[in-house]
């Protein structure tokens, strides 16, 4: 029998929250929404593959052109300029242009390849070296060889190099000439100047534009606002989370009689049984009853687990390494106290709760919450983002994409590959599934506004039925 704690007003609280982020049931297919809606009529096709996969038959034909024909229609929408998607119209030119390739390929490396360059300038050419050679031509050539490297002008720099390399003085400085000969020899600076010469490409400033369209480019300043906005609005959740945690605690306590607490970054320690790969291993915060162990030093039962989302779907991508938590977690010794590092200190957390963790639905709807302050979409995407990417980014879709672009006749019946791999590759296993891993994460989402009423509300108890629990919890 589980020895997870789970008192009843805990779990009448968690049946009590609204959860406005839940997903309709799956539509029955209709041929206006195969007309306006590709992406819902893709979402169809999988769920009803899925279904039929389960029960051991295969999907039918019908199920097969739907699919092929929305994904179709889906990509043409993608495609379409400009109200298109400038992701995917980026992918695609990709795809189908060897310079933009090439361009995306040496970007990939890029960053590793101006850190290592600036570490060699440095070494030969860094302000202080510079101020213990005498006045001269060399001084005066190492100073613009290290503007040359501020300013990122890869091509100036080499030639920069090459004329240091033959200065006189140089030649009776052994260092300084071992330097710049292995910086002419390094294949880094051959891709930064071959990416500058690129640069000026038709096709490969389209693609630039295409992705600047998305959103800053990687290692720009307004990328690194954007992530520091990101992370204030992470740590907002997280709060507002945490703060909902600490009222549900405060009642509990005074309503049970047992000590509660709330934990927050509590990171899994070393120590615990298992593999930690892909697993998660810092929870945003934690709902602690004290455990009745008779120790000089308290132990804390495990009651809720919460994360915490700054948008909705980020919890959907979050699951898989959730659930993996979960099992590492559920390998804890029964016997054992763990100790947690958290945001106050060090908390020994009882083997005897962790191991009762379970992965089941029932186990994850007394367990686990997702908290989101983003606002619920009037209608919820069936077909989420990752796996409708992971759609459009398959070697079928982009061929069929390119040729698109190209003028080139296409016909629906050309993604038929990508049908086959979904139902048999286990890479598209995720996608196979995705809507009820949507389900189950909305299911398990809650707005930090309606946890915080349910916690304040009257108690649950007094609601006459779990369908109107919500209405009561925040009446």
């Amino acid at each position: 029998m589980s020895t997870l704690p789970s008192p009843s007003l805990l779990d009448e609280t968690l049946r009590a929250v609204a959860r406005r982020y839940r997903v309709p049931p799956m539509p029955a297919a209709t041929p206006a929404m195969q007309e306006s809606d590709p992406a819902t009529a893709l979402a169809i096709a999988i769920e009803q593959a899925r279904v039929a996969l389960l029960g051991g038959a295969a999907p039918d034909a019908a199920v097969k052109r739907l699919f092929v024909e929305s994904l179709a229609r889906l990509i043409r929408e993608a495609m379409r300029a400009p109200q298109g998607d400038p992701v995917f119209q980026a992918m695609a030119l990709r795809h189908r242009a060897p310079r933009v390739r090439e361009h995306a390929s040496l970007s990939a490396h890029a960053g590793q390849d101006r850190r290592a360059v600036h570490t060699a300038i440095n070494g030969i050419a860094h302000p202080g070296k510079q101020q213990r050679l005498p006045p001269g031509p060399q001084r005066e050539a190492l100073a613009q060889l290290h503007a040359a490297a501020g300013s990122a002008s890869w091509s100036a720099l080499a030639a920069i190099a090459r004329h240091v390399l033959a200065l006189p003085e140089t030649g009776h400085d052994a260092p300084v000439r071992r330097g710049l000969t292995q910086l002419l020899d390094d294949p880094g600076l051959a891709r930064l100047q071959r990416l500058d010469a690129l640069a000026s490409d038709e096709l490969v400033q389209q693609y630039q534009s295409l992705w600047d369209r998305n959103g800053p480019r990687p290692g720009s300043p307004a990328a690194a606002a954007q992530g520091s906005a990101s992370r204030r609005r992470g740590a907002a959740v997280e709060a507002l989370a945490a703060q909902a945690l600490e009222a549900l605690a405060r009642r509990l306590g005074a309503e049970t009689g047992a000590p509660y607490r709330v934990a927050t970054s509590m990171r899994v320690p070393a120590s615990m049984p298992g593999s930690a790969e892909r697993a998660k291993t810092e929870w945003d915060a934690a709902l602690l009853r004290q455990a009745p162990i008779a120790d000089a030093t308290p132990a804390w039962d495990v009651c809720l687990l919460v994360e915490a989302k700054a948008s909705v779907d980020a919890a959907t991508t979050d699951l898989a390494r959730l659930l993996r938590g979960l099992r590492l977690l559920a390998q804890a010794d029964a016997s054992v106290a763990y100790p947690f590092e958290c945001g106050q200190g060090t908390l020994r957390l009882t083997g005897a709760s962790l191991s009762a963790l379970t992965t089941d639905e029932a186990g994850l709807a007394r367990t686990v919450l997702y908290c989101c302050d983003a606002p619920a979409e009037p209608a919820p995407r069936l077909l989420g983002a990752a796996g409708r990417m992971q759609l459009l980014s398959a070697q079928a879709s982009l061929e069929f994409a390119a040729r698109l672009a190209d003028g080139q006749a296409v016909e629906a019946q050309d993604l038929e590959p990508l049908w086959h791999e979904l139902l048999t590759s286990r890479q598209w296993g995720a996608v196979l599934n995705q809507y009820p891993m949507l389900r189950q994460v909305r299911d398990l989402m809650v707005h930090t506004d309606d946890l915080l009423a349910a916690v304040n509300g009257p108690p649950p108890s007094s609601c006459p039925s779990p369908e109107n629990a919500a209405r009561c919890a925040l009446e």
